[in-house]
């Protein structure tokens, strides 16, 4: 019952924060952002500081972009968080405590290894026809911005349907915007001192 009770408030509270209705005008600028991957229930096409009011479909496609981005980070970010508090560490590196405790127990010359790994992912996952480091003509093979195929990684992505991509692509949206709350609230929870009563 008391289960039956907690379910009954989340939804309820849910529904406390889906978007109002708003009639729609009609304009060249107008673009219908509702059916794009993402926008799914309980909340559908979620604005709520109204960013995507005038926006273009290439402003919608760069904060879509963002938001793909920072829920990669996200999701590395909780498991590594996760993997150094159970106690595993590189070699060498077994003196270093996990969470924001690690910021100043590091040696400096290995922050300036992570800076280094930083600047070489954001050269190599990046589409490199936009770089013009591919020698070839006509578009870049990319089918959204965040696939970092380069036409050379399949892995079969390209005998899949369509519909199984988009679900794909939504399971990885989600999974992001997830991560980012969960590494949000083990840091949280850190500063609050209380992150041994919320993990094993």
């Amino acid at each position: 019952m008391m289960k039956l009770t907690v379910l009954a408030a989340l939804a309820g509270s849910a529904a406390a924060f889906a978007p109002a209705p708003v009639a729609q005008t009609s304009s060249a600028l107008n673009v219908d952002f509702g059916n794009e991957i993402g926008a799914q229930m309980p909340l559908g096409f979620f604005d709520p500081l109204g960013l995507m009011k005038d926006a273009s479909q290439d402003e919608f496609d760069r904060l879509r972009w963002v938001e793909l981005k920072h829920g990669r980070v996200a999701m590395l970010a909780v498991v590594g968080y996760l993997t150094t508090y159970a106690g595993v560490r590189f070699p060498g590196a077994e003196d270093i405590p996990s969470g924001f405790a690690a910021l100043s127990a590091t040696p400096i010359d290995v922050w300036g290894q992570v800076i280094a790994t930083f600047l070489l992912m954001e050269c190599a996952n990046s589409d490199q026809w936009e770089w013009g480091v591919q020698n070839v003509e006509g578009e870049s093979p990319a089918e959204f911005k965040g696939d970092f195929r380069n036409g050379a990684l399949d892995f079969g992505w390209d005998k899949q349907t369509d519909a199984w991509k988009m679900k794909k692509r939504a399971i990885e949206l989600n999974n992001g915007r997830a991560a980012q709350m969960g590494i949000l609230g083990l840091m949280v929870h850190e500063k609050l001192g209380n992150v041994d009563s919320i993990l094993p």
